[in-house]
């Protein structure tokens, strides 16, 4: 029996896998058939390569984590069945679903896809389990970081991922103050209850560029921090705040390059965000001296000062536009699993933190 982060992995997976596959979330309408009728439909005329690839490498993951959950707690004896066949079952129940959505078409050929796609995850992560690659990750694990640092290692996998989102600040997560205001005067529109909603006397002002350097240097040391939480050693977490500033930067200009085209895949690095980036370094290297400790504490006031600041920014007419092209042209699934990811990722390590500074202090 092994602690393992597949299985937290696997469960946000499992949330933002419904997520896309259901996304927008309106519009539902019975149409007068049975919901499963695309199980034996004739198959579509027309597909790309590009649907292929979504719908394997979508589940691929799934199947990958849900496998290797069960194999390093040892509770499943037959764990690339029983991780494909949840797959394959979830798979089933969303195109399911997918039947009372208008602007999304169940298919029999991507349900198949789906499972094939968590097939060969699973089996991917029975090699690895046979080969020993796994047993070697729980070695290098054991090495750097301490034992109970499964959900700070959670959310250092899913930061890069969560920047693929485009944000109005680079590397700023957790900016969700104006568009929780503009969703809560939609939902209680035409309602007494709208009234209640607090009025600012001042509109929301763009960050001076000061602030903005700022939010940067926090957006790069935060996860820094977060590391230095289980890290071990000084030197493993000098390298560790290397690997992740570059995980960051690569996820930015990726996120960048999908929005604008690859030759504006670095626009977004300005003056004060280089300055910010720098400046992120440089406290990242003067704190890995910290003891983990001092770590956590710091981690919330990074993150308090972060979101604070973000939060009382509005996003530009232009960045407004970037996530209309994401939300609605040909991102809508893939921003379904990221969009969340960035709004969440800053409270979700809150609650971790919280919960570590809670606990006693028996790791060394």
């Amino acid at each position: 029996m092994h602690k393992t982060s597949a299985w937290p992995l696997a469960l946000l997976y499992i949330g933002l896998v419904v997520y896309a596959s259901l996304y927008p979330f309106d519009g539902w309408r019975d149409q007068g058939i049975a919901p499963w009728f695309f199980i034996t439909a004739p198959l579509p005329k027309y597909w790309t390569w590009f649907d292929v690839a979504i719908n394997l490498s979508g589940y691929g993951p799934l199947g990958f984590l849900l496998a290797l959950s069960a194999l390093r707690t040892g509770r499943a004896g037959a764990p690339v069945l029983l991780a494909t066949l949840a797959a394959g079952l979830l798979s089933l129940a969303m195109e399911t679903l997918q039947s009372y959505l208008p602007v999304r078409v169940p298919s029999n050929v991507d349900w198949a896809l789906n499972t094939a796609g968590a097939l060969l995850g699973a089996i991917t992560a029975a090699l690895l389990e046979r080969l020993g690659a796994i047993d070697r990750w729980s070695q290098f694990r054991a090495r750097w970081f301490v034992a109970d640092a499964r959900g700070e290692l959670v959310l250092l996998a899913l930061w890069p991922v969560a920047l693929l989102f485009p944000a109005a600040v680079p590397l700023g997560l957790g900016q969700v103050l104006e568009r929780l205001e503009a969703g809560l005067a939609d939902a209680l529109e035409d309602t007494p209850f709208l009234d209640w909603l607090p009025v600012r006397d001042v509109e929301l002002q763009p960050l001076v560029p000061s602030a903005e350097l700022l939010c940067v240097a926090l957006g790069a040391l935060i996860p820094c921090l977060l590391g230095y939480c289980v890290v071990r050693r000084v030197g493993q977490r000098a390298v560790f705040a290397l690997t992740m500033l570059a995980l960051g930067l690569g996820a930015a200009a990726v996120s960048a390059g999908l929005s604008y085209g690859p030759n504006h895949a670095l626009d977004w690095l300005s003056l004060p965000v280089r300055v910010g980036l720098w400046t992120g370094l440089a406290l990242a290297a003067a704190l890995v001296w910290l003891p983990r400790r001092f770590c956590a504490p710091l981690v919330l006031l990074a993150l308090a000062l972060h979101l604070g600041m973000l939060n009382q920014a509005p996003a530009s007419a232009y960045f407004a536009q970037t996530l209309h092209t994401w939300e609605q042209g040909k991102f809508i699934r893939f921003q379904g699993l990221v969009q969340w990811l960035g709004w969440l990722w800053p409270y979700a390590a809150l609650a971790v933190v919280v919960g570590r500074i809670a606990r006693p202090a028996a790791e060394t």
